[in-house]
């Protein structure tokens, strides 16, 4: 009789953790899909390409299996084809796509050897079902910025479009090159330039440096530059046309210099010799204006 009721004992003590167990893991799970990711649906067939067009150009694609074949189409970042590897594939299978912005999207996808849609704007559809305030993910390069983050100071500094620096320009044969202010937040600095065109010849800009350079320009060589990458541009800058002008962001890396270097900032204009060059100091990075928050305050 006793060996029976230790018997029971132990059983009821062992459906007892059993089901605390359950509850445990669904509530995790629960958890869990508070922060779901909602899939996209979409078909993929044999013979034919289907497009996916995304507001920003694309990262990192990951496909789900061999089923799937997929690239970013030539000359176009923010565009990824996918088609099916094999026909009839009955099994569901997936892929995920994160872009230069930050944001993470996830597709589920079946095979119909007659889809109904081929190509889909990511950023329409984002709008209709009101996505646009995504996931967001972090790249090592930008630190504790968030892509959309960045996005935004950028966007909010060029429409802005103050110019609190007044003494670093440069102008020859009617351009203009200005640099209307140097701003700081999270360990990374946000230069804003301003390029005029008085003339009637369009200004074609064959590149963009900057680079850390001694004072001494005149014994300068190859060794003693230090040259910087902008980690965002605000918008592709290619050419600013005749009695017009052109604003742009960039984004580099928090530095400071010594005294006897300066930051130079060169447009250099295509088959031309308009080049315009910005010298900086490091008294002029220092004294960067501070984005107080993502509120976006500028002192």
């Amino acid at each position: 009789m006793k060996t029976l009721i230790k018997k029971m004992i132990i059983m009821v003590l062992l459906i007892g953790q059993y089901t605390l167990s359950n509850a445990q893991v669904a509530g995790k799970i629960d958890k869990l899909n508070m922060g779901k990711v909602e899939p996209y649906q979409m078909e993929v067939t044999y013979n034919k390409t289907s497009h996916l067009i995304f507001p920003a150009a694309i990262r990192y694609v990951d496909l789900g299996s061999d089923f799937l074949i997929a690239g970013k189409s030539e000359d176009a970042e923010n565009v990824l084809r996918i088609k099916a590897t094999v026909r009839d594939f009955e099994e569901e299978t997936n892929f995920s796509v994160i872009t230069e912005d930050g944001r993470f999207y996830n597709f589920n996808v079946l095979y119909n050897t007659y889809p109904s849609t081929l190509n889909y704007d990511l950023l329409t559809m984002q709008k209709i079902e009101n996505r646009e305030n995504g996931n967001d993910v972090l790249f090592e390069e930008l630190g504790r910025n968030s892509p959309s983050l960045a996005g935004i100071l950028l966007e909010t500094i060029y429409n802005k479009d103050k110019r609190i620096i007044k003494h670093i320009a440069s102008k020859s044969y009617g351009i203009q090159l200005l640099l209307k202010g140097i701003y700081i937040h999270n360990g990374k600095y946000y230069f804003h330039t301003e390029l005029r065109n008085r003339s009637n010849v369009p200004f074609q800009i064959d590149f963009i440096s900057f680079k850390i350079v001694d004072k001494k320009i005149a014994k300068r060589t190859v060794i003693q530059e230090k040259p910087l990458t902008p980690l965002r541009i605000y918008k592709p800058l290619d050419e600013i046309a005749g009695n017009s002008t052109e604003k742009n962001v960039f984004l580099l890396d928090q530095f400071t210099i010594s005294d006897d270097k300066m930051l130079m900032i060169e447009f250099y204009e295509k088959n031309g010799g308009r080049h315009q060059t910005l010298q900086i100091e490091n008294i002029d990075l220092v004294n960067a204006r501070l984005i107080k928050d993502i509120h976006l305050k500028i002192n």
